[in-house]
This record gives structure tokens, C-alpha cells and sequence, in this order.
């Protein structure tokens, strides 16, 4: 029976440890400065919280057995009901605990604030002056990830890439229902919205292939909408966007309309080159150029509507994404000849 009972003790124990064997410290320990800061976050609230967590659970099980039934040594006072003492210890500690997450809550939210610039590479080594953040911008669609380089007019989609040490600028905005940009080894995860743009900043510290995907449910195909980010030393980064130009097609808007037709398991593709104005007409959605774009849609109801707009654009001469005339059209028109002489204007450019 000892025998067997020694036998099952390191069983039991390897049992209760197994399920720690597929975790990932990587949100504790990333590559990232941006994910690191985040990841340092994570342990000093845990550690400052346990304060008051293990002593409460520890007092509680002392309790429970120093004054068990039991135990006739215990000093018993029925009658009691108040310690002052006891009654500061009680809130003062959580009240320090409180102040002290405030203050570093308050002092992380502005540092690690996704929009803000970021003003060092890692710790002890600022951004230099000099230093251009790499922009790429994101569009999340279904259900695949499109990037693109304005830098070096490249795009591609499912997989992405940037220098080590050198700050990202994304640029993110969605085709069709709300995702979240994540790669856990660079920085938290951000939201994709269409008709809208969010910005992350972050730096990738050492190089290597990461995992990116969508942290937001999008659909049938959400499970597969994953990229791979690649940290390349300046050297790497440049033969990768060579290698993209040479090997892609250019990304056209009637390209980008198909691309954005629903479909899953998405392979790595590569665009060489890519339509002037192309994710600005993305995140306005017009890049079908029979549809208005928003920001001319928005200055229309701004000019007071379409009963104004006509006399408040005429002066400015100004087109929309694709460089055309800005048409105005009445909006709540049920017949024909219900159209009033205002209904349609077209500005010449």
C-alpha cells in the first residue's frame, strides 16, 4: 500500500501541474516595449492586490481554526463588537493599495495611450529626433487582413513586417463589422471600425515571427483571421519589401472589391504597388465610385444639408476621393416627380 501510494503522489502531482504546461508568458515577458510596459503593468497591480488578498485569506483560515469549537484555550468574548485598532488596519491598508493603482493607472493610461507618439525605443534608449515612425495601415476584412505601406506603395495581405527598434505607426479601420487588431507581442489590441480609424503606437525589440489575429468575434470565418508579424533587422525589412515588389500585382480598386468579398484560409498574398488614395477611400467607403464619400457626406450636413450645400461647396471647387465632381442628390425622395429643382446638382471641378 506505501508503495503504491508513493507511486500515485508524483502522478497526482504532475496531474495538477499539467495544465500550466500551455501557457504562454509572452504577455509577461514580450519582445515588444509597448507589450512589455503592459505586461509590467499586469504583475505590479497583481503583486499590490495579493497584499491584501493573501493576508485576508490567510487570517481567515487562522481564524477558523484558532477559535474552532474545539479549542477551549481561545479566549471568548460574546459581548464584543468593536476595535478601533482593528477598524483603521482594516481600511487603511486596501486605502493605500487603492491610492497607489490610482496614481499608477492614472500615470499608464497617458504613457501607454495608444495614439500618443511613442518617446522612447526601450528602456534607457529615447526615439531619436531624426526618427520617422514606419505608418502601415490596417483594414480588417472578412476575414483576412489587408496592409498597406505608404512609404513603399506595397501592400499584403495575412502577413506583415517592420524594422526592430524602429516605432510603428498603424493606422486601422475596418470593411464591413467591427474587429480588434491584436498582436500580443508588440502591443494590446485595438479596435478595427468601419467608417472609422484607430491608431497604435509601438516598437518591436528583437526580432522574430509573432502572432497576429482578430480578438473580436466577426463572423463564420473569425477562427482563421490570423497574419504573421515579422521583426526584421533593417537589412531583413528591406529584402521583404523588395521581394514584394517584385514577386506582386498591383492592387487596384476593382481588385480591392473582390478582395473584400467574405472568405476564409486566406494564403499570404503581395501587392507590388497599390491605387493612389486607396485606404483613405476605404475608410471613407467609397472606393465603388458610385457611392459619396463620408467626408464629403459630412460637409454636405455641416453646409446645412442638401437644401444649402449646393451654394456652401460651389465656391470651393472641390471634388471627392477620386478626384471627380461632388454630387448632390436629394435623400428622402419616394417618386419621380416628387423631385424638387434642388434634388440634383453636379459641381464641375
Amino acid at each position: 500500500m506505501n508503495a503504491i501510494k508513493s507511486l500515485l503522489r508524483p502522478l497526482l502531482l504532475a496531474g495538477a501541474l499539467l495544465p500550466l504546461a500551455g501557457c504562454n508568458t509572452l504577455l509577461l515577458n514580450a519582445p515588444g516595449d509597448v507589450a512589455r510596459q503592459q505586461g509590467d503593468l499586469i504583475i505590479v497591480s497583481t503583486v499590490l492586490m495579493l497584499l491584501i488578498i493573501v493576508p485576508v485569506i490567510a487570517l481567515t483560515l487562522f481564524f477558523a481554526w484558532r477559535y474552532r469549537a474545539s479549542n477551549t484555550k481561545a479566549t471568548y468574548k460574546p459581548d464584543w463588537d468593536h476595535s478601533t485598532q482593528l477598524e483603521l488596519l482594516i481600511w487603511a491598508a486596501p486605502l493605500l493599495i487603492i491610492i497607489v493603482l490610482g496614481a499608477i493607472t492614472w500615470v499608464s493610461t497617458h504613457t501607454l495611450d495608444p495614439y500618443r507618439p511613442l518617446d522612447r525605443i526601450k528602456a534607457g534608449q529615447p526615439v531619436a529626433a531624426d526618427v520617422k515612425p514606419l505608418e502601415i495601415e490596417v483594414v480588417a476584412l472578412d476575414w483576412k487582413w489587408l496592409f498597406l505601406y505608404p512609404e513603399y506603395n506595397i501592400a499584403t495581405i495575412n502577413e506583415i513586417a517592420a524594422p526592430v527598434d524602429r516605432p510603428i505607426k498603424f493606422k486601422i479601420t475596418a470593411s464591413s463589422v467591427m474587429n480588434s487588431f491584436y498582436i500580443p507581442a508588440l502591443a494590446g489590441q485595438i479596435y478595427a471600425m468601419p467608417g472609422m480609424e484607430t491608431q497604435l503606437h509601438a516598437v518591436m525589440n528583437h526580432p522574430g515571427e509573432y502572432e497576429g489575429f482578430s480578438a473580436n468575434y466577426s463572423g463564420a470565418g473569425f477562427s482563421h483571421m490570423r497574419f504573421k508579424f515579422h521583426g526584421l533587422d533593417q537589412a531583413g525589412f528591406d529584402r521583404w519589401v523588395q521581394n514584394n515588389r517584385a514577386g506582386g500585382q498591383t492592387l487596384e480598386r476593382a481588385g480591392y472589391l473582390e478582395l473584400e468579398k467574405p472568405s476564409e484560409k486566406e494564403p499570404v498574398r503581395r501587392y507590388s504597388a497599390v491605387a493612389p488614395g486607396l485606404y483613405k477611400a476605404i475608410l471613407n467607403r467609397c472606393v465603388d465610385a458610385s457611392k459619396m464619400c463620408m467626408d464629403e457626406m459630412m460637409m454636405i450636413d455641416a453646409n446645412g444639408g442638401l437644401g444649402n450645400s449646393a451654394n456652401a461647396l460651389a465656391p470651393r471647387r472641390r471634388g471627392d476621393l477620386r478626384g471627380g465632381p461632388v454630387v448632390l442628390s436629394a435623400m428622402c425622395v419616394t417618386e419621380p416627380s416628387a423631385v424638387p429643382s434642388w434634388g440634383v446638382a453636379t459641381l464641375a471641378p
